[in-house]
């Protein structure tokens, strides 16, 4: 039964608002007020929506895509959503997507706890400007219609598990595409490419894929080869030596199909008839590879040309992703508006670009048109989610195996379909920091694959700089070195410094994989984001609604990168409990109230916590995801002193089933709890689901490392094991020790099958 309770007011204009039946709390309120710009106004080309707000009360995060320097939206601001090919090194642009989605985190009212979260998402994909005043958010859209949602939470993930399930569940990622990532724009030829992959594996620096950006092409043309620089014989050797090695192929695709008619994509695109129109003949625009026409995939058959044009090539070539871009769509010129038409200049100006600009602006006419009459001007925004369908079927349709794609341009419920980076950033501090405000943000928006460009895009970076990014970029859900044509070499080994710090790093992050690709399970299956902001395990402590500098991977691993050049130390706020340092375990930080900690951060660390309460199933270090995945599991249980349970789970397939624990599925679900009994004996259990799975693939559980004990010694322990009933085990090796307030406890030697239920109690003294 839902919390939320609709009233209409008989006022001129009339209003209605949204509050909840349990508190009162009024959640939106579109009462008019004497100003005119508070009224509801619905015309075919302007339609303006405004709710009040409690100023002292209401947190506001999301309405992007826009980098910001903070990840609470400040007062006083208009946020533009119009999708553009506008560098995300900008500050407070429309940039690549458009999501009309906020969450609204509330503080008490002296009644209700704070941390009470609705969300609302006005679902309507035409421009707009949203104003946020503090007291009042007002919409001001340039036509479609008001399809508000509110979802009542009343938690921040039960927003999240609300909104995707109406705009989508996040598409499964293959387990590979959690590795790192290395792309530059700018490789010369197939020899340099294979040359960085030979330089990371002779660093000892994890390489999952390797990525070419238009280089490869000819002529910058899509779904061709250089025969010069990237010949096919010599690309396909390449590619079968990367998949011997256990690594990945990742290419980039533009919408824009050259107009050239010796080119067989273009001359079958013609056949097809799927092209954008504009005066009733395809719409001439200019990218890359000179004068191009843009598929239509609001055309039935445009998916399908697209697909067919992606076999062809894979046949030739055996791709593993596809990275597309400029799909906003991006065009090098500006057409001129047609005359009298109130679609390529509207009656009300959005904030285009910050001032104004033509919405025709480097993109497709507003007058051009899809399939059935469709309008660019009401579909523009959709182009990027269009295309991330399209190319997500053809993947599965042609590869077999679970998709990944990237794409850049995104709208709300893109997710379901694809990952996403932040765009053209460039090599500065602030870029650097600003990326944390922006992946959270496409964790709320149902995109939680997401990374920034580690080491920055545009510019020259430094080594001090890169060094710090890698540092935090190995915490990102989605893990790639990329940078643009002319500028310095930024692969992770050009720097010893680099390297030393890429290794530690990476190697905490291969070993963290089960759990991020848990985290993408639970994804896939709640909506939960992967990289999360704090105030979603901590929505009570009204501080964490403002934390810009730190995030949690999951529910309680949090990273506190430093940001600022030449600091060795950071400023990290830590909610109430005990935190443990996962690089170095006998490291914690005990606060018994929320505070503010300075830790030391010199230029080979960075702080990455894990919190009470939490159970990692962890695997060994390693140069590739398939390498790792054949290392043991540790388990790592983080005991809670306040008396209740810890727990985790993890998620095994084969990492590229195309459904995700799906019915029937080749899967496992393992489950676990710690807790202890009385002070005097620790228990640790689990339970399985589908175990075949997991017995099939002989995955073991080889230690349980144990903290959050306090200074006691081990007087010995029993281990059970359940196929059908318990049996007592054999007794392993175990050893406590550490300084200081806790100890940890290490049982090693074991062999537990991870697919059999099993359980451990330790017997203190």
């Amino acid at each position: 039964m839902s919390d939320l309770i609709f009233t209409l007011y008989n006022t001129t204009p009339f209003g209605f608002s949204v509050s909840r039946n349990s508190t009162g709390d009024v959640l939106f309120d579109t009462s008019p007020l004497s100003d005119s710009g508070t009224f509801l106004v619905f015309k075919d080309q302007y339609i303006q929506l405004s709710s009040a707000l409690p100023v002292n009360r209401s947190s506001i995060y999301g309405l992007g895509e826009h980098t910001k320097s903070t990840f609470r939206l400040a007062h006083n601001q208009t946020l533009t959503l119009w999708n553009a090919d506008i560098a995300s090194a900008n500050l407070d642009l429309n940039l690549y997507g458009s999501h009309p989605f906020y969450l609204d985190v509330r503080s008490s009212d002296g009644e209700t706890p704070p941390g009470i979260t609705h969300g609302v998402l006005l679902l309507n994909s035409n421009g707009m400007d949203v104003f946020y005043a503090g007291e009042r958010i007002t919409y001001k859209a340039i036509g479609g219609v008001i399809d508000i949602y509110i979802f009542a939470g009343p938690s921040p993930v039960n927003v999240m598990e609300q909104y995707t399930e109406l705009v989508g569940r996040p598409a499964p990622m293959p387990y590979w595409s959690f590795g790192f990532h290395q792309c530059r724009y700018g490789y010369t030829d197939v020899y340099e490419v294979e040359a960085v992959v030979a330089n990371y594996s002779k660093a000892g620096i994890p390489l999952e894929a390797i990525w070419t950006d238009i280089d490869y092409m000819d002529g910058y043309k899509d779904f061709t080869l250089d025969p010069l620089n990237f010949p096919l014989q010599e690309m396909t050797t390449f590619v079968h030596t990367l998949h011997r090695d256990g690594q990945k192929y990742v290419l980039i695709l533009d919408p824009g199909i050259s107009v050239n008619n010796s080119y067989q994509t273009f001359i079958r695109g013609l056949e097809a008839d799927i092209f954008i129109k504009r005066d009733g003949v395809p719409y001439l625009g200019d990218v890359w590879p000179g004068p191009v026409y843009f598929p239509d995939f609001l055309h039935p058959n445009g998916s399908k040309y697209w697909a067919n044009e992606i076999r062809i090539f894979h046949n030739l070539l055996p791709f593993d992703g596809l990275w597309i871009d400029m799909n906003e769509l991006s065009n090098f010129n500006t057409s001129p508006p047609t005359p009298f038409s109130t679609l390529d200049n509207s009656p009300y100006k959005i904030n285009n670009s910050g001032t104004r600009e033509p919405i025709n602006k480097k993109t497709v006419p507003a007058t051009a048109v899809h399939y059935m009459g469709v309008t660019e001007y009401n579909a523009h925004n959709l182009y990027g989610f269009g295309e991330s369908k399209a190319t997500n079927g053809a993947l599965i349709e042609v590869i077999g195996k679970r998709p990944f794609v990237l794409s850049r341009s995104t709208f709300a419920g893109s997710g379901k379909y694809t990952a996403h980076w932040t765009g053209d950033n460039a090599a500065t501090w602030d870029d650097l920091a600003y990326s944390i405000p922006t992946i959270l943000n496409f964790g709320l928006f149902g995109i939680p694959m997401v990374g920034a460009d580690i080491c920055g895009f545009s510019g020259n970076t430094t080594e001090e700089l890169c060094r710090r990014w890698i540092q935090l970029g190995a915490f990102y859900p989605f893990a790639r070195d990329h940078t643009a044509k002319y500028t310095i070499h930024q692969e992770l080994y050009i720097w010893e410094s680099v390297a030393l710090s890429a290794k530690k790093v990476l190697g905490l992050r291969y070993r963290l994989l089960p759990y991020y690709y848990t985290l993408m399970y639970q994804a896939h299956t709640k909506g939960t984001p992967v990289a999360r902001p704090l105030f979603f395990t901590f929505p009570q402590d009204i501080e964490t609604h403002n934390i810009n500098s730190q995030f949690l991977v999951g529910k309680g691993v949090m990273v506190s990168p430093i940001l600022e050049s030449n600091a060795t130390s950071v400023n990290a706020y830590f909610p109430r409990g005990n935190w443990f340092n996962l690089f170095n375990y006998s490291r914690s930080v005990s606060v018994n109230s929320s505070s503010y900690v300075m830790l030391d951060a010199p230029l080979g660390d960075i702080n990455v916590h894990v919190y009470e309460g939490n159970i990692l199933a962890m695997q060994g270090e390693a140069i590739t995801t398939k390498a790792a995945r054949r290392t043991p599991f540790e388990l790592l249980v983080v005991l809670s002193n306040g008396g209740e349970n810890s727990s985790g789970e993890v998620f095994l397939d084969d990492g590229e089933e195309v459904e995700m624990g799906g019915e029937g599925g080749m899967w496992s679900l393992v489950r676990f709890q710690g807790r202890f009994i009385r002070r005097k004996a620790i228990i640790i259990e689990s339970e399985v689901v589908n175990g075949e799975y997991a017995l099939t693939q002989n995955w073991v559980i080889c230690k349980v490392t144990i903290l959050g004990v306090k200074n006691v010694s081990l007087k010995g322990y029993d281990l059970y094991s359940r196929m059908g009933m318990f049996k007592k085990l054999g007794v392993r090796k175990s050893l406590v020790k550490g300084e200081g307030e806790f100890v940890i406890v290490e049982i090693s030697g074991l062999s537990l099958l991870l697919g059999e239920e099993f359980k451990l109690e330790l017997k203190l003294n």
